[in-house]
């Protein structure tokens, strides 16, 4: 156990934040100011100076775990020992373990006003936090999982979401969100599957911007994960091999990172934890400093995921010991060891025998002292108070948490059933039905940490599916039976299921998935699978219900696709929540009555089965199986796919003949409203380029828009596509619009609603740094 306990008593009064216009602090010149002040700091720090704004400190406990090998590395000193010569971060404040949020400001604040004092330099820490799915604090709002932000295909909701949870967290005195996550799904058997957006790296791309947009806008600099490859292991088991082709990586993995830096602006990157090829990337300098920098011009810092630069050493058995194992991540670009600095701490002796240039220590500490200087911290003194009355999980939050929620909830399949009339008595039946974690995500709180606390209550007000349908359709219509656990081959309880659902008008079964941490769940970090059936014996109990001949609503409440092609053929309607949040049961009870119109889209295909991953929608033609094969991988419900209370229709598509190869095509497409009741429909244009000179996929999202429409209204929506979305890697590794006919359709991914067929034309063109990247759309 370190010597920093986690808590303190009482608070102080005040406004909460770092004051930036205080007098300079132990040991500044006054007069210097910009790059020249930065510089200055540099050269009057001692090795020990350097190494100490590199890595950052920890106050954990034992039988703490939210990281993976966590015990196996321990703080040898405490924080006042361990930052004399000054610190670079201070890791989870807040998010460790339950503290009182305001006790806890009132630390902070005193720790950072001491470190100013005592050290010689007086520079504040950065304080990160994770913030994934909502600041991951004790009493902070938990909001929709990030699949859920791809379900929703609302970049705007997701920006004004980022800026809540940003404001949340500058006033708590933290700096940097370890968020959002940019790896494109590849294979839903990988547990961290509930922590991305999507399996398309366009939608990746504009849905992770349009967070850290939000999340920069209030003074907190996001981090970009997980920097590459991450995603694309190998069978889907966290931390395996990357064995994806060098096209793979820079047409799929790197888009999203790419848009994210040069058009977002986001301020940090951390490196994923992976091998690509035999390469992990915490050492790979073609990747943090090659690409990351020297290609996009990338001026941020780059920080380690936790204990990764160690991990060279203990799980990649590239580097022979800790001190090589920094050398190495040093060399390639990692300028911040985070958690802790159980590599980078042996960096002095390194450089003192001439194991490291000094230069690369350098080149680090002035982009970490760059950081420091733009978020306020070289004049912030902490001597203003601390917060005292802190509001975490507001009116306002829970506003954005609950439009989030509605927005992202799916209709896969319905025979006539949904909504449900009034009046009919419900059966409400299912392990995740009355389970308040079954609503969220891995790296929320509530399931990222307080498992390790037995006993302390969520701290916000989380209503399950089953006290939501009570409200919406009264408690003496719904009954309620458990049937099984989530992962609980236990199947006692399916009696009173049956029962239950046979006295009943319809069932609404309420299964899926728990989010945990290493084992600990059935999804999340360290949670993978090699079964795409829903856990334990939740199918079996499914099919008892339909047994009965009720007709059964089925509802998922996951953090990943499953294998559900038979459901979707027995059951009278199919609801898909991806973990949707504190206000996530209010969403599914309204699409079950129809006062919420249901209005998501699937941003991740349904699989077929286990064997038929990974997979894709975005395949060349041999991709997805045909008269050469015996076995089709083709999905149930495919990516886009979403059904609404109303009807659409889309007419007069216009497309031009020619596009030049280096311009951009301008669609437009009539979209009505040909039902009783209003909805939100999602605008997808796809296209498929006919001939290139590598294959390519046969269908590609180039842009979308959420249009809201009343019955009878009708709009047109213009979609303006740079050619840039149509580039490739071409055989030379070089990205490049080629000229050529691409097929145009709206739709889905699967179904061609309206078509028409364009030619680029012109010579082939190199896509740089300067070329247009997004779909920009109006409606008229």
């Amino acid at each position: 156990m370190t010597e920093v306990r986690a808590t303190v008593d009482g608070g102080a009064p005040g406004q909460a934040g770092p004051r930036h216009d205080q007098p300079g602090g132990p040991d500044r010149p006054d007069g210097l100011d910009g790059e020249a002040r930065v510089r200055d700091l540099l050269d009057r720090m001692t090795v020990e100076e350097k190494i100490a704004q590199l890595v950052g400190f920890w106050e954990k406990e034992d039988g703490e775990a939210v990281a993976p090998l966590q015990g196996e590395f321990g703080e040898s000193f405490g924080l006042e020992d361990f930052s004399r010569h000054g610190l670079g971060h201070l890791t989870r404040v807040y998010g460790t373990r339950p503290v009182d949020p305001a006790a806890r400001a009132a630390w902070l604040w005193n720790f950072q006003s001491e470190l100013v004092a005592r050290t010689r330099l007086g520079i504040p820490a950065i304080v990160h936090e994770e913030c994934l799915t909502g600041l991951s604090a004790w009493q902070a709002a938990s909001y929709p999982t990030p699949l859920a932000w791809g379900a929703a295909f609302d970049p705007d909701l997701v920006t004004e979401m980022a800026q809540a949870i940003g404001a949340s967290m500058r006033a708590l005195g933290v700096h940097q969100g370890l968020a959002p996550v940019l790896d494109v799904i590849r294979d839903p058997r990988w547990g961290r599957v509930e922590e991305c957006i999507s399996e398309d790296p366009y939608l990746v791309g504009t849905i992770g911007t349009a967070y850290i947009r939000g999340l920069q806008s209030q003074g907190v600099h996001a981090t970009l994960k997980h920097f590459v490859g991450y995603s694309a292991s190998r069978a889907g088991r966290n931390f395996a091999p990357v064995h994806a082709g060098p096209r793979e990586v820079a047409d799929v993995l790197l888009t999203p990172f790419e848009m994210a830096l040069l058009d977002g602006g986001a301020r940090s990157v951390m490196h994923s934890y992976a091998e690509i090829d035999g390469v992990p990337v915490a050492a790979d300098p073609a990747m943090l400093t090659g690409l990351l920098r020297d290609r996009w011009g990338f001026d941020g810092v780059v920080v380690a995921d936790y204990f990764g630069v160690a991990f060279l050493h203990l799980l990649h058995h590239v580097a022979e010991d800790h001190t090589d194992a920094a050398v190495q991540a040093l060399t390639a670009g990692v300028d911040i060891e985070l958690p802790t600095g159980d590599a980078y701490l042996r960096l002095p002796a390194a450089v003192r025998a001439g194991r490291v240039d000094e230069a690369l220590l350098d080149r680090a500490v002035l982009r970490l002292l760059r950081q420091k200087q733009d978020l306020g911290l070289l004049d912030a003194t902490f001597t203003d108070e601390p917060p005292r009355d802190i509001d975490l999980d507001s009116a306002e939050h829970r506003a954005i948490a609950r439009r989030l929620a509605e927005r992202s909830v799916v209709l896969v399949t319905n025979r006539d059933t949904l909504p449900l009339p009034a009046g009919r008595a419900i059966a409400v039946i299912g392990p995740n039905a009355d389970l308040v974690n079954a609503m969220f995500g891995c790296y929320s709180f509530v399931n990222h940490v307080l498992p390790q606390h037995p006993g302390v209550e969520a701290g916000i007000e989380v209503p399950t599916v089953l006290d939501a349908v009570r409200a919406e359709f009264g408690t003496d219509r719904v009954s309620w039976a458990r049937g099984c656990g989530v992962d609980d081959p236990d199947r006692s309880g399916f009696a009173d299921a049956v029962a239950t659902a046979s006295a009943a008008d319809v069932a609404v079964l309420v299964v899926g998935d728990q989010a945990g941490l290493f084992g600990r769940g059935t999804v999340g970090e360290g949670c993978d699978t090699d079964d795409l059936e829903l856990p334990g014996v939740q199918r079996d109990l499914v099919e008892a219900v339909l047994a009965t001949g009720t007709p059964v609503v089925l509802v998922l409440l996951t953090g990943r696709p499953y294998a559900i092609g038979w459901a979707l053929d027995g059951c009278a309607a199919v609801v898909q929540a991806f973990f949707p949040g504190e206000e996530g049961a209010g969403a599914v009870a309204g699409v079950l009555s129809g006062r919420i119109n249901p209005s998501g889209r699937l941003p991740v295909s349904l699989p077929r089965s286990a064997g038929a991953q990974p997979y894709s929608y975005l395949h060349p033609a041999l991709g997805e199986g045909n008269e050469v094969t015996n076995l089709s991988v083709t999905p149930p419900a495919a990516f886009g796919h979403g059904l609404s209370y109303t009807t659409f229709a889309y007419a007069e598509l216009t497309v031009p003949a020619t596009v030049p190869s280096d311009g951009a095509l301008v669609a437009t497409v009539r979209v009505t409203n040909t039902g009783s009741v209003a909805g939100d429909e999602v605008v997808q244009l796809y296209g498929h380029d006919l001939v290139a000179s590598v294959t390519r996929p046969v269908a590609q999202l180039l842009g979308y828009r959420r249009v809201h429409l009343a019955p009878g209204q009708s709009v047109t929506v213009e979609l303006t596509v740079p050619t840039t979305r149509l580039a490739f890697a071409d055989r030379t590794m070089t990205r490049v619009v080629e000229p050529g006919e691409v097929d145009i359709w709206v739709g889905t991914s699967e179904h061609r609603l309206a078509q028409g067929r364009t030619t680029l034309v012109g010579p082939t063109v190199p896509v740089t740094n300067a070329s247009r990247r997004w779909t920009t759309t109006e409606i008229r």
